[in-house]
């Protein structure tokens, strides 16, 4: 059963956002442009257009006050920022899915069903072949790809 959304201007957005108890942060030298904190968590909304709004930094825990990004390993899931990264726990999960969802409600955006089950990460890395998560000009060569084949004899 397909339910239909209220979009919200960015300024309702806002408002909603500080009437819900969202720590509402003027960004600096963007008018248009906000940082919204609860849970010790954080992101960052914009005004899109004339009257419409979308996350500009999606949501991450803070960790020394930095925003950090959820990676899942497979193995385990954890918050990494610019200069550290922290195994992530239920309650840090939790944080980011209630505040995710709350935001979502706040901007007028749909809540998917695989979204509302948990927390997304931003980032999947399943396995550990060193290098992979790196573009293709970047990754280190594989001894394979060291190798320069000779021509193929013909075999008649």
């Amino acid at each position: 059963m397909a339910t239909t959304v209220e979009q919200r201007t960015y300024e309702d957005a806002v408002q909603w956002l500080r009437d819900h108890g969202f720590d509402v942060i003027e960004a600096p030298g963007r008018p248009r442009r906000v940082f919204v904190k609860k849970y010790s968590v954080s992101a960052a909304i914009e005004k899109d257009g004339e009257d419409g709004v979308k996350i500009f930094a999606y949501p991450g825990y803070l960790i020394n006050g930095e925003m950090s990004k959820l990676i899942n390993r497979g193995y385990q899931q954890v918050l990494k920022t610019s200069k550290t990264e922290v195994a992530a726990t239920a309650d840090h999960l939790k944080a980011l899915q209630q505040f995710s969802e709350e935001l979502k409600e706040a901007l007028g955006l749909p809540s998917l069903y695989n979204e509302s089950l948990g927390t997304v990460s931003e980032a999947y890395q399943y396995d550990r072949v060193v290098g992979r998560d790196k573009p293709v000009t970047e990754r280190p060569k594989r001894p394979w790809e060291r190798i320069k084949l000779g021509k193929k004899k013909d075999r008649a």
